[in-house]
């Protein structure tokens, strides 16, 4: 599979849930490319969002790619309904499953995208051995489960130490960051390695949408 080349995925966790169908077309009309969908389930995260119902109605809404982000306890029971719920890419803890691994190719089986994502203080070790089999690595830079944090500046250094991982290995593996990213360090998230770049608050409070995903991509001189 291709490693996609800095694109912007908007998640929905920070928009108007009042009017989905309006903020899908928004996001397609800014010149985004992905819609980050996350779902939280209460115990792996100390919050509620939506889940694979919401998001089979959403897809009649939009033919953009849907990055389903599980940030949910066992996962692999539930990887099929949100595959069928319309979900293109589907990433889910490795802090919440056994057998990363086995559920990776089962994804794929599926035909989704595999991710596997990483809370903050997670190290990278024995990611290695995943990395055949994983379409995208999703750091996140913040502790998950609620939107509107601040980066964690020691992530910059997490993201460079995957980027030269995955280098080493020769695989394809794309690397999305999570997680308090903004017009004030989207560069510095795009520059240390980062293919694709989660933007909630940053993207929904901006008026200047279309600007502010040029300027993340680094093709304008966006006011910062």
């Amino acid at each position: 599979m291709k490693k996609p080349n800095r694109l912007i995925a908007p998640s929905l966790l920070s928009s108007d849930f009042s009017n989905l169908a309006t903020q899908l077309r928004m996001i397609k009309e800014s010149g985004a490319d992905w819609v980050h969908l996350d779902v939280m389930d209460g115990h792996f995260v100390p919050n509620l969002t939506f889940g694979a119902p919401i998001i089979a109605s959403l897809r009649k809404h939009s033919t953009l790619t849907f990055d389903v982000h599980l940030m949910i306890e066992k996962p692999e029971k539930w990887l099929s309904d949100y595959r069928n719920a319309g979900g293109d890419r589907i990433t889910f803890h490795l802090e919440a499953c056994n057998h990363a691994q086995r559920y990776l190719v089962q994804t794929r089986e599926l035909g989704a995208a595999a991710g596997i994502s990483l809370n903050p203080q997670t190290p990278l070790c024995g990611l290695e051995y995943l990395l055949p089999v994983c379409d995208q690595v999703l750091i996140m830079s913040v502790n998950p489960g609620f939107g509107g944090q601040s980066f964690i500046e020691p992530i910059l250094r997490k993201i460079s130490a995957l980027k030269t991982l995955i280098l080493n290995l020769g695989v394809t593996t794309c690397i999305a960051v999570d997680g308090g990213v903004s017009k004030e360090n989207v560069q510095s998230v795009f520059s240390a390695g980062a293919d694709v770049v989660i933007m909630g608050s940053a993207f929904f409070k901006e008026k200047d949408k279309k600007s502010l995903v040029q300027f993340a991509k680094g093709n304008s001189n966006f006011c910062v």
